[in-house]
């Protein structure tokens, strides 16, 4: 039948219209703005191997078809070509066939990638001069003919090299896809470590607690080891490896007896099989009473037959173990831990009676000069940033060749910023270690974001002018590097962040650190500026929109810390124990030194600590010319000044500001950069995966409100001992002083 009247449009075929103009409006927006990234947890830190753009996978179309190797079968070398099937597969889209041995001998097909030891090369090879020159760790990377064919060649010394040599390579990869004209097919590398020994220290106690580790438990489960090993294990090894890390010292500082009994020497050795194939050594921290403490001498005196006897058994046992392993880290006569100086002994003679039962086993001591005023060996000085010094320079010259003084980058301990320690330059006799902390046990933990590597960098650039103002300059890095002596060479360490979070560091940011570390260890001269680069391309992305801001936050985030928690020099003003959060006015621990009064010396006649020639002296420590610039505080670098000089509040600073003026002045730029943090990530956020830029954003978030914590709470404490108002225009603090000087925080972690 013929309708009269046209049919009407149901409700629900309105609502689908609707529908389908809605969806797509959406469409349309999802198309116009960057497609989602898929969530990532961290896990796989800066080897995440995701896909190449389209125009870098084209330019190595005809390469890396195969990965043949030519050096002789060993763990390293199938973990270096495991590492390229990995890398690869990621990068490429496709997983590199691997021919047999047999075939690989006789031909090789073009574009293969060649894994091979200088021995295994011809004599004919153009670049054998140059692979000698690049010592056992060292590595050769170049597109080449061998055999007749086109390859891209890995090349070494020694298996150690392949490995790093591979790494080197698939880093190069992800990180070279920035450049428009640059041809990933023929990139060439060559680099070798300057420092033999690249360590990180683990202050993990046996219980699993993590002495200044914020990310969580310790990744050794001592419990469950020998019998139970976490894959966890070889992930840490691939990471330190990527780096050239070859070392762990697998406990705390504060060591146990213990972990030199049978047991947990059989479980230092199963850590040590998985590590051995990475390139890393094993070591351990020793408790310098371990004999007494087991009942097997009646003393720990260094000159005592029977001691010394012990720990040459003890040597032998261990190496029985674990063949290769590195040695001891030891921590004597400091806060609290006994040593040689118990027995009227210096610490010379301690390191020097261990070190000789290493010696036959090729092991070494790493004897650390952290110590201050211990009541066996009482300081003329009461400046606790003097003693090191006072302790270790009269023995310069005195130890025994396999013994490595280890001396922290600063005078005290750790601070957002200190002078270079006194003793790099002072000890020439001597092979010095760098310390540093990964950790950020006085820069906000796991929760602020504080790039370190311009904290490392600072260090390892400062010229001691050891050799006087007409010499050639002498870097930190120089020091370590043994000077003009090759057989006082030292080393590099670092006290690990490393823990049992999914993402390895507690933060995404913190990897960072762990990661120049790293790369400042095999090349102390590094950039931190390339090396925040080369992470952020290999973490986040290779995108520019995504690398430069990332690059540019980093570099500016140390020192936004320092200026809203100690700016032009102060320092150790954070609360007691666990260190987290400002407490400059506790005056009432058991040592004088443990006080943040103690450091800052605030009242109405000024702040800071003299340590100059009306103070402690301590300054004339330096080479006469770092001396002389910072004796004066004309000279004294401004982030410096509250370190050497107590000043008076109205000392005129170079900006025309009075000092309360200009400490004022930086608690807030503290805060505005805290802010400008937060912003900065916030247009980052959208092209990162939500759920590690959510996370990011949240302690972004709590970092600026500790800023406002820290600025607040301190300019209301020093108001009250200055007794001077603030500066016009300037924010009061959000709370009187009591308020900040009631709060608590008995469960922070890191501490124990």
């Amino acid at each position: 039948m013929q309708r009269l009247f046209p049919r009407r449009p149901a409700a629900h075929s309105v609502l689908f219209l609707a529908a389908r103009l809605l969806a797509a409006c959406l469409i349309g927006l999802v198309l116009a703005r960057p497609a989602l990234a898929a969530d990532e947890d961290g896990y796989e830190l800066w080897l995440r191997y995701r896909p190449l753009p389209a125009t870098a996978r084209a330019q190595l179309q005809d390469s890396a078809a195969a990965i043949v190797t030519l050096a002789p079968d060993s763990p390293t070398v199938r973990a270096a070509r495991a590492e390229l099937q990995r890398g690869l597969a990621g990068l490429l889209g496709r997983t590199p066939a691997t021919p047999a041995a047999a075939i690989a001998a006789t031909r090789l097909a073009a574009g293969s990638v060649v894994l091979a030891r200088a021995a295994d090369l011809p004599p004919s090879f153009a670049g054998q001069a140059r692979l000698r020159a690049l010592g056992p760790e060292g590595y050769l990377v170049q597109r080449t003919r061998l055999r007749d064919a086109d390859v891209i060649l890995i090349a070494a010394n020694a298996d150690t090299g392949l490995l790093y040599g591979s790494f080197a390579w698939l880093r190069a990869l992800q990180t070279g896809t920035g450049a428009a004209d640059r041809d990933l097919a023929r990139i060439e590398l060559a680099s070798s470590p300057a420092l033999p020994r690249r360590i990180l220290d683990h202050w993990d106690n046996l219980d699993r607690t993590v002495e200044r580790g914020y990310a969580g438990e310790s990744i050794w489960n001592w419990w469950e080891l020998p019998d139970v090993i976490d894959p966890r294990t070889t992930d840490y090894a691939r990471a330190n490896a990527s780096l050239g890390i070859n070392g762990a010292v697998l406990n705390n500082v504060n060591a146990k007896a213990a972990v030199l009994s049978a047991p947990f020497i059989a479980k230092a050795a199963a850590v040590a099989g998985v590590l051995r194939p990475y390139g890393m050594r094993v070591y351990l921290s020793v408790r310098w009473s371990t004999p007494l403490e087991l009942g097997a001498t009646k003393t720990a005196d260094p000159l005592d037959p029977a001691v010394a006897a012990w720990w040459r058994a003890k040597a032998d046992e261990l190496y029985a173990a674990i063949p290769d392993f590195g040695g001891f880290l030891v921590k004597a006569n400091s806060e609290g831990q006994p040593g040689p100086q118990d027995y009227g002994r210096n610490h010379a003679e301690g390191a020097n009676m261990l070190a000789r039962a290493l010696a036959p086993h090729g092991g070494i001591v790493m004897w650390r000069a952290f110590v201050y005023n211990p009541a066996s060996h009482p300081s003329q000085n009461n400046d606790r940033a003097a003693q090191a010094y006072e302790q270790f320079k009269p023995l310069d010259g005195s130890f025994d060749a396999n013994v490595i003084v280890q001396v922290k980058n600063g005078p005290i301990d750790f601070q957002p910023r200190e002078p270079v320690h006194p003793l790099f330059g002072a000890m020439p006799a001597t092979p010095l270690m760098m310390e540093f902390q990964i950790t950020k046990e006085y820069l906000g933990f796991a929760t602020h974001l504080a790039y370190l590597g311009p904290l490392f960098e600072e260090a390892l650039r400062f010229d001691t002018r050891a050799g006087g103002a007409a010499a050639p300059a002498l870097t930190v890095a120089q020091v370590l590097e043994g000077g003009h002596d090759v057989a006082k060479v030292g080393g590099i360490a670092g006290v690990a962040n490393i823990g049992s979070s999914r993402n390895w560091s507690g933060s995404d940011f913190d990897q960072a650190n762990w990661y120049a570390f790293g790369r400042l260890a095999w090349d102390p001269l590094g950039d931190s500026r390339a090396i925040a680069r080369e992470w952020a391309a290999q973490t986040w992305s290779t995108d520019a929109r995504v690398t430069e801001p990332v690059t540019a936050l980093m570099m500016r985030s140390r020192e936004a810390v320092v200026d809203y928690m100690t700016p032009l020099g102060l320092h150790h003003i954070m609360g007691t124990g666990h260190h987290h959060g400002p407490a400059p006015w506790i005056d009432d621990l058991e040592r004088p030194d443990w006080n943040p009064v103690y450091y800052h010396r605030a009242g109405r006649d000024g702040i800071g600590f003299e340590r100059g020639a009306a103070g402690s002296k301590a300054v004339f420590q330096y080479a006469p010319e770092v001396a002389r610039r910072f004796a004066d505080p004309a000279t004294t670098p401004s982030e410096l000044l509250l370190w050497f000089h107590h000043l008076p509040w109205d000392y005129r600073m170079p900006s025309g500001r009075t000092l309360w003026q200009e400490l004022v002045a930086h608690y807030d730029r503290g805060v505005a950069e805290a802010a400008a943090l937060q912003a900065g990530w916030e247009r980052v956020r959208p092209l990162v995966d939500a759920r590690r830029g959510g996370d990011v954003a949240q302690r972004l978030a709590r970092q600026h409100a500790d800023a406002v914590w820290w600025r607040d709470a301190c300019l209301a404490y020093f108001q009250h001992v200055s007794g001077l108002a603030l500066p016009p225009g300037t924010r009061a603090p959000a709370h009187p002083l009591e308020y900040y000087q009631a709060l608590r925080f008995p469960f922070a972690p890191g501490h124990g």
